[in-house]
């Protein structure tokens, strides 16, 4: 459900929001229903955007993301500390087991693959970068969730809460609290088959020198590789490394900027 724009900027905003998986192509008559904007608006934000590279059309067809997403995509892969800090310990983990390990950010309600490598012959994943995961599901949203402050980790369960019954992982909030202790006291989630069958994913929380967690380092590797004395091998080692990501991200923050 796309939220109400209260502001031209938000409007605006709106119109490249209702683009998702599930619906990559829009025309302008279905954009001004789905968002109730007169004719007039929409054509004058679908101007600015195509003009900008963030929409693009061919004649009679409708809109689609532009080459401007492709271009931020690029400086953001330049740019992001997360990125940056993490690439070696993809490396490595990719190179120590046969597996794919993925950077995952947390923004508002949404956890996202922003890097990841493999070294299956399979890419042991159902979530390629770019696409949302769900919160709920999984040890990537655990890693996070069990991390955070009570004082918002409550209202975020109770929101969710149908989803936390859907995935299992408890009938109550209390229930969801409980089984999130043990992820907080061990350092890491694990979960088996969750999200993809017949695959355990790992995954431990990276901060930045805050309180909250603002990513989760994982690996999902076959099941028949992650059993006995390797489950508990193989989350120590993505604790580690989603612990030493966090130390880099905190002494970047931290730098003062030279005179």
């Amino acid at each position: 459900m796309i939220k109400k724009a209260v502001n031209s900027l938000e409007r605006l905003q709106a119109v490249l929001d209702v683009f998702t998986e599930d619906r990559l192509e829009w025309t302008p008559e279905e954009l001004m229903e789905e968002l109730g904007y007169s004719r007039p608006t929409l054509y004058r934000y679908l101007k600015i955007l195509k003009d900008r590279g963030f929409l693009t059309s061919m004649p009679n067809t409708g809109f689609t993301l532009g080459p401007r997403v492709v271009e931020m995509d690029y400086l953001l892969r330049k740019s992001d500390n997360l990125i940056l800090s993490g690439a070696p310990y993809l490396r490595k983990l990719t190179e120590r087991y046969e597996c794919t390990a993925l950077l995952v950010r947390w923004y508002g309600e949404k956890i996202l693959c922003v890097d990841s490598l493999s070294s299956s012959r399979e890419a042991i994943s159902s979530y390629p970068r770019g696409r949302p995961m769900p919160l709920s599901r999984g040890a990537i949203g655990r890693s996070i969730i069990a991390f955070l402050p009570r004082r918002n980790l409550v209202p975020l369960i109770k929101r969710t809460l149908h989803e936390w019954q859907a995935a299992g992982v408890g009938d109550s909030v209390e229930a969801v609290l409980n089984g999130l202790k043990s992820v907080r006291k061990k350092g890491y989630a694990v979960a088996y088959g969750e999200v993809t069958p017949g695959v355990t994913g790992f995954a431990a929380p990276i901060f930045d020198a805050g309180q909250s967690p603002i990513a989760s380092f994982s690996v999902t590797i076959a099941q028949d590789q992650a059993s006995g004395p390797a489950v508990e091998e193989i989350g120590l080692e993505v604790r580690l490394a989603a612990g030493e990501i966090s130390a880099a991200l905190a002494s970047h923050r931290h730098k003062i900027p030279s005179q």
